[in-house]
């Protein structure tokens, strides 16, 4: 390890840099010539050169190159990952909202789905009906209100994912998945409204329908 001195040089300890047997002879030592910050009794500066090896180059170097990649990241444009700006509201084109409100009750609104491609949202659709399925263990009378942030955030990400699916898939399978997705949020909606009400015995009558119906979108999206 190599100790930098921390006056007009860097602050740091950098990790030695191993020698090749067949580069020493050409190695070269680099001056560094800098200002201490010492005054004569004239007022003139006393100028010191700082030596150093080739190890604080190449730590130097590697501080300008990592101050430049961080540059590039923040200025980047949007890709479909992250965006620069307001969060879009996310549509669906498929008829899996409630006929009488035309939403569903359990949706965040301002939620950012990234674009991760069908195979994605498929996996995403077995994965978050699984953890729904876990969720079992949490249900309680003290621990409600964590159940319904829970399930919403997880449904959320299900009712999009649907649309989305549904619309990519062959026309003879469509309408299974459609039918699918209104039976799993229509329980998903008399869930929500039971987990809001506080009413633990319904909450967990309408969730142990509800398992049924996550465990159908699991075997489906295997």
């Amino acid at each position: 390890m190599a100790r930098l001195a921390n006056l007009n040089g860097v602050s740091e300890t950098l990790p030695g840099v191993p020698k090749l047997p067949s580069l020493r002879r050409t190695q070269k030592r680099v001056r560094i010539i800098g200002f201490l910050g010492k005054s004569n009794k004239d007022g003139s500066q006393e100028q010191h050169s700082l030596q150093t090896t080739r190890r604080l180059a190449l730590g130097l170097a590697s501080i300008v190159l990592v101050g430049k990649t961080c540059n590039g990241v923040s200025l980047a444009d949007d890709n479909g990952f992250w965006i620069n700006g307001t969060i879009p509201v996310p549509s669906v084109n498929n008829k899996i909202a409630n006929e009488n409100t035309g939403t569903r009750s359990f949706l965040l609104k301002r939620i950012f789905m990234a674009d991760i491609g069908i195979k994605g949202r498929i996996y995403r659709l077995r994965k978050t009906a699984f953890d729904l399925l876990a969720m079992e263990d949490l249900i309680g009378k003290d621990t409600l209100n964590y159940v319904q942030r829970y399930l919403k955030i997880k449904s959320t990400f299900m009712y999009y994912d649907f649309d989305r699916v549904i619309t990519a898939a062959p026309a003879d399978d469509k309408q299974p998945l459609l039918d699918l997705a209104n039976r799993l949020f229509d329980n998903v909606e008399k869930l929500d409204a039971a987990v809001k009400q506080r009413n633990l015995p319904e909450t967990e009558t309408t969730y142990r329908d509800t398992k049924v119906i996550l465990q159908d979108v699991m075997n489906r999206m295997a």
